[in-house]
């Protein structure tokens, strides 16, 4: 049974996520927990697809000491080898997995901040130069924080990341049209009353093309149309940093006041202090897959929960840009079904969401599972 997990999982990730065409090089990144037999159906299914596959194994303890003690120089020097290594790729696939996603916690931010900066051209690469997808490997500590036992956790994943993605892709078009509509956008619930513009920035549909498991509807804000409140009441972790009940006030497109409820207010604001576009919001996303529905301090997962949207302070992506540039991208998570508080989605005045579930017509097609 497991072995047929892998295979759907590999041929999902290969023949849909990055489409592999004959000829072109895959990396394959994956940790040193992931089991072989789900490589090796990644390795067949890209040889099957004429592709022809590289691996590069990543051990958690490892990387730790490379950043611990690391330097400016020794990062620039690791950017250019993994810049030479990405350039000779048609695609990347990462499966990630870890069963403490504390253990960097113990370096110091200043550290990793810097890594995160030097090293983020490597990122850009792969996502605007390749076809990539992520996916983050079950682990007791991924059952652990979804409350499951680790044989429920375990089913769960396979059915969220073996779904139907072309036939989510079918119906999350509809919501990219009317988002790319829509100029004003308003959002309120608990603590909450928001307000901004998406005109003229295009929407995208994400249904397991760059993420697996998947399931959004991103774009961007204008960069100075933000104002108003926004609170969060998803858990997040951002540099090893770990927060409850964000709570968000802009002006005219900046956070000008950063609360929480659980967690170090300082290094919230250390974070968000980054550098000149870290205040200002790169991406507002809403979240369709019905199949999640609460999170887990896994932002794979957590952004993709129904029902919910995410805000992120930092950079925009290319496809749909606002023009806003940092080295942070942090998704920030907010769950409006009834269980969590509710709240509402307007599109120019015109009510889009009520408490996690879509209201027009040609939409309510995504409420249910398929």
């Amino acid at each position: 049974m497991m072995q047929c997990n892998y295979e759907k999982l590999a041929n999902n990730l290969v023949t849909h996520s990055t489409s592999i065409k004959k000829g072109e090089n895959v990396l394959i990144d994956v940790g040193s927990n992931i089991p072989p037999d789900m490589v090796v159906a990644l390795v067949n299914n890209v040889y099957d697809a004429g592709g022809y596959p590289f691996i590069e194994l990543k051990d958690a303890t490892i990387n730790k000491a490379l950043i611990k003690r690391s330097s400016e120089n020794s990062l620039k020097q690791s950017l250019k080898v993994m810049l030479h290594k990405m350039k000779n790729m048609d695609a990347y696939i990462a499966i990630r997995g870890t069963d403490n996603p504390y253990n960097m916690s113990d370096i110091s931010t200043d550290i990793t901040k810097r890594a995160s900066k030097i090293l983020r051209p490597a990122t850009d690469y792969i996502v605007k130069k390749t076809k990539w997808c992520i996916l983050s490997w079950p682990t007791n500590s991924m059952a652990q924080s979804a409350k499951m036992s680790t044989e429920e956790f375990t089913e769960f994943y396979f059915n969220v990341c073996c779904y139907d993605y072309h036939l989510m892709e079918k119906e999350a078009r509809k919501l990219k049209k009317l988002m790319e509509k829509t100029d004003q956008v308003r959002i309120t619930g608990p603590d909450t009353d928001l307000s901004f513009s998406i005109k003229d920035i295009p929407a995208i549909e994400c249904c397991g093309n760059y993420n697996i498991p998947d399931g959004e509807v991103f774009t961007a804000p204008a960069k100075n149309s933000v104002n108003g409140i926004v609170t969060f009441n998803c858990l997040t972790t951002y540099n090893n940093q770990t927060f409850n009940g964000i709570c968000l006030e802009f002006k005219n497109g900046k956070i000008i006041k950063a609360t929480c409820k659980d967690g170090d207010e300082t290094k919230l604001n250390e974070i968000l202090d980054t550098d000149k576009g870290s205040r200002y919001i790169g991406e507002f996303a809403l979240g369709i897959n019905p199949h999640i529905t609460k999170p887990m301090n896994d932002i794979l997962f957590d952004e993709k929960i129904f029902g919910s949207f995410h805000f992120t302070p930092g950079a925009c992506y290319d496809e749909a840009s606002n023009k806003n540039k940092s080295s942070v991208h942090w998704d920030m998570v907010c769950i409006q079904t009834p269980e969590y508080g509710g709240g509402e989605i307007y599109f120019d005045n015109k009510l889009i969401r009520k408490d996690g579930n879509f209201v027009p017509k040609s939409l309510q097609s995504l409420n249910t599972k398929t």
